[in-house]
């Protein structure tokens, strides 16, 4: 518990509203606290004067009578003294901390004086006023008291149970709400372990909060579904390239066996030779490729953009792949106006190579390969088309991933693996541009690339 949110939460609050309570009780006391003082000084002479003024017009009714009549009905403890020093009591008489009258304060009033004064200063304990009163022609002296001193205090008293129970009220509230808090994160916490175990079933179903509660636990289930995906992705990554390298490792191993434990013609033994020496290299391509996929996605990954003829190295790709294109009988369709683009030469060298070899790779004999720019206003199209095989509805939404064959017996006939749109789709996302396919079964397919003619700076 030590250390937890929930406990900090609550230790905040606790803290917070002892000394916002502080703040407000001393604030009120300076703001009221003068105001309640002056209203008890104005209660005591409002009573005496009312005292004195109604009994002037009593016409000589007992004073003693009028005096215990009317002050029952007051808080208040009335004492009347004669110059003889006669003392009569009215009122309140089991008041608490009564106050004596001295001598002084009496003579002051006998003398036709007002007497106020307190026995704390600034307070109201112990207020004592004194007002001269005629009876009969003869004078005395009037003093006016409350039946429940310290009152100031009182209301300070009261304040301070008010606020106590306020505190009390509302940590216990806090303690709830600070676990109503808390439970999500908790719960947040129980699932991060379960994705650090490997499981990514992860689904927090907080939709009704609006809060950024709600919004985090919206993140955390988008993230596992992430994880889990990139996990499935990393264990597909693993199964083929364990696929694609155990195979060509079998055929060497097993002829380099052939080779070993027996004798054979020297024409067999060339085309074992030659088998080895096939797959040898398929593992080299392999190899190469997997490093410059994984190159293409890190940040470091060499890049030197220039401007350049497009037109021009595509004319020097095509011329590259004669002996294909001729051996088939190909013929070649193409429409390459001149036209700069910014970009790296070799990158999208290794992107046209890929393309244009898939082309002519997949387009029977006598086929037909088409090759066309076209120019925008800010954008160019390289569009590469064939009427080979085609590629079908279901496999087209997936062609760009890594490993991905379509036609899993002819790609592997032809040496590939998978990895050559993968590396074409990064290296056109490197340069700003995209890639789109278009195919139907039988019928060929069309690849489309587009490139901005001026790179936006890249982001790291």
């Amino acid at each position: 518990m030590r250390g937890s949110l929930y406990t900090r939460i609550v230790l905040a609050f606790l803290v917070s509203v002892i000394l916002g309570l502080f703040i407000a009780f001393y604030a009120t006391g300076l703001l009221f606290a003068e105001r309640i003082w002056n209203n008890m000084k104005e209660d005591l002479h409002f009573v005496a004067l009312d005292l004195i003024d109604t009994y002037q017009m009593t016409n000589g009714m007992d004073i003693n009578q009028y005096l215990e009549a009317r002050v029952l009905t007051r808080p208040f403890y009335v004492s009347l003294i004669d110059a003889e020093g006669g003392f009569r009591e009215f009122g309140y008489r089991n008041v608490k901390n009564k106050r004596s009258v001295d001598q002084e304060a009496v003579k002051q009033v006998l003398a036709g004086g007002v007497h106020y004064s307190v026995l704390e200063e600034g307070g109201d304990e112990g207020a004592l006023l004194g007002y001269p009163m005629e009876i009969d022609g003869r004078q005395y002296a009037l003093f006016v008291q409350p039946a429940a001193p310290k009152m100031a205090l009182n209301i300070r008293n009261a304040m301070i149970t008010a606020l106590a129970i306020e505190l009390v009220a509302g940590s216990f509230f806090i303690l709830i709400g600070a676990r109503y808090l808390v439970n999500p994160l908790k719960l947040m916490t129980r699932a991060s372990r379960r994705i650090a175990k490997g499981d990514f079933n992860i689904s927090l179903d907080w939709k009704r909060r609006r809060d950024e509660l709600g919004e985090l636990a919206v993140s955390f289930t988008e993230m596992a579904g992430e994880l889990k995906q990139m996990e499935r992705m990393r264990q597909d990554f693993v199964s083929n390239v364990s696929h694609e390298i155990q195979s060509p490792l079998t055929s060497i191993a097993g002829f380099s066996k052939v080779l070993q434990q027996r004798q054979m013609p020297e024409e067999e033994r060339k085309e074992y030779l030659r088998i080895i020496e096939a797959e040898a290299q398929r593992l080299s391509r392999l190899s190469e490729n997997l490093l410059k996929l994984a190159s293409l996605e890190s940040e470091h990954h060499p890049f030197h953009p220039q401007t350049y003829d497009l037109d021009e190295q595509l004319r020097n790709v095509i011329l590259t792949m004669e002996p294909i294109w001729s051996a088939k009988d190909i013929e070649l369709d193409l429409d390459l106006p001149s036209v700069k683009v910014q970009g790296d030469p070799d990158q999208l060298s290794q992107v046209w190579l890929n393309l244009i070899g898939n082309a002519l790779k997949f387009t029977p004999e006598s086929g037909t390969v088409r090759i066309a720019i076209k120019t925008g206003v800010d954008k160019v199209q390289v569009k590469v088309s064939d009427t080979g095989i085609g590629i079908s509805e279901e496999d087209l939404a997936h062609i760009f991933r890594r490993f991905y064959k379509a036609d899993r017996s002819r790609t592997s006939a032809n040496g590939g693996s998978g990895l050559g749109l993968s590396i074409v789709k990064k290296i056109i996302e490197l340069h700003g541009g995209t890639i789109a396919v278009e195919s139907r079964p039988g019928e060929g397919t069309e690849f489309t690339v587009t490139l901005p003619y001026v790179l936006l700076k890249r982001r790291d």
